[in-house]
């Protein structure tokens, strides 16, 4: 007769799911604390140099802080100044921007000090990017180093996700971003790991990343936009031709992107390339106006403080300007995100349909176009949905918005997107 085989000696039990989560929690804590440091540290730097850039300069001059001819001559000084720091940091500053995106696989670690100083110059001159994308890449770098240094038996995965999630929860103020956007990656990865599993060290991470800039800094999104009362049935069909509106904008900015970034290629070198890109952005800004200047966070809430203080006419040209002007900024070589840049792009043109239509509540306008710029330009769904209902703070708007997110994500799936593979090609 049979009998049960002892069980073997020596192997030490299959840990838990909580046995394995939990030594991930303090290096997450730690990786999301650094993460935002970071960049409070080159947001800081970038705001001191704005100062002097666009403050202390022009008045010294007794030049106006953003008459036409000081925001082309200030973009395109900053444009060969930052051309030549690429030239001779060490790595020069990371790769090309246009071949990137916001999580990427990590730097060296010396390519990280050149990458964060021509970060803060960016931003400081002008350019129409935000700070994303590099700071991104400055914190999974670090984290990947130092992770494997102390920790040689972790994956490089761990250490990507956890400083991804702490930049993304600082940048947004919260950790819900760091999770929406993360779930997207980790979602199509085949394994036995529960999603919530792989979410738990980043959602750590987001969480101190998030808590750290929100006692420092006190970020903000709400545009204190007036109230979206209660849905109408015309909202619906408002809400979808925004939407639409918003991503149409925006893929012809996508479809650009690799004709533009050809042509700058063709110029055969960096200095040149970026300081004819200042030239553009500084022509651009004096066509726009300076709110189209800068990442542009602090000049949308200039735009929603007052939406009546524009004409349709007025918030097209800014909405087309801006669109172009993150254009040519990605193109060319600066280094910096695109979120930010989009964000103000969707909040013009949600004024300009709320200026053309009055009945269109401002918040559903506003919010409904953000959605659809950011749908085509980031071609990520959770972060679009996220980003438009915080600019409202209203969950009335969140069944309108799933509602426009529809037509608006079959225009734009399966299209190019604005990021190219190193022979220039875009990705898809």
């Amino acid at each position: 007769m049979a009998t049960d085989s002892p069980a073997p000696t020596g192997t030490a039990p299959e840990p838990t799911p909580a046995q394995r989560l939990l030594p991930v929690i303090v290096p997450a804590l730690a990786v999301g604390v650094a993460s935002a440091l970071i960049l409070l540290g080159v947001s800081l730097l970038a705001e001191k140099l704005q100062d002097v850039l666009w403050g202390t300069l022009p008045d010294a001059l007794s030049i106006g802080r953003y008459s036409s001819l000081w925001m082309i001559v200030t973009l395109t000084a900053s444009g060969l100044m930052i051309g030549v720091l690429i030239r001779v940091v060490p790595g020069h500053a990371g790769p090309d921007p246009a071949t990137t995106g916001l999580v990427d696989p990590p730097l060296a670690p010396g390519v990280v000090p050149g990458l964060l100083l021509v970060t803060a110059l960016t931003l400081a001159s002008g350019v129409s990017l935000g700070p994303e994308n590099p700071i991104t890449a400055a914190n999974i770098a670090l984290a990947y180093w130092l992770g494997r240094r102390f920790a040689p038996g972790t994956t490089a995965e761990l250490w990507i996700s956890l400083a991804a999630a702490g930049t993304i929860g600082a940048l947004f103020g919260t950790p819900v971003a760091a999770a929406l956007i993360l779930s997207e990656t980790l979602a199509s990865r085949a394994g036995p790991v529960a999603l919530w599993d792989r979410l738990f060290g980043p959602l750590a991470a987001g969480t101190a990343g998030a808590l750290t800039m929100t006692l420092l800094a006190h970020p903000s999104f709400d545009l204190s936009l007036p109230a979206y009362t209660r849905p109408h049935w015309g909202d619906l069909l408002s809400s979808v031709v925004i939407a639409l509106a918003g991503a149409v904008l925006g893929l012809l900015a996508v479809y650009a992107f690799p004709y533009a970034h050809r042509f700058f290629q063709a110029l055969g070198h960096p200095v040149l390339a970026l300081t004819l890109g200042g030239l553009m952005l500084g022509l651009l800004g004096a066509l726009g106006g300076h709110l189209t200047l800068f990442k542009g966070l602090d000049e949308v809430k200039e735009l929603a403080v007052d939406p009546s203080g524009w004409s349709a006419g007025q918030f097209a040209v800014m909405a087309v300007v801006k669109t172009a002007a993150l254009l040519v900024a990605a193109v060319c070589g600066f280094r910096g995100g695109r979120i930010f840049p989009a964000v103000f792009v969707g909040v013009a043109l949600g004024l300009c349909a709320h200026a053309l239509v009055p009945s269109v509540p401002v918040a559903l306008a506003v919010t409904c176009a953000v959605l659809g710029i950011l749908l085509a330009i980031t071609r990520q769904g959770w972060l679009s949905l996220f980003t438009a209902a915080v600019l409202v703070g209203d969950a009335a708007m969140l069944p309108i918005l799933c509602v426009a997110s529809l037509p608006a994500w079959l225009l734009v799936t399966g299209r190019p997107q604005m990021q190219l593979h190193e022979d220039g090609t875009p990705l898809r």
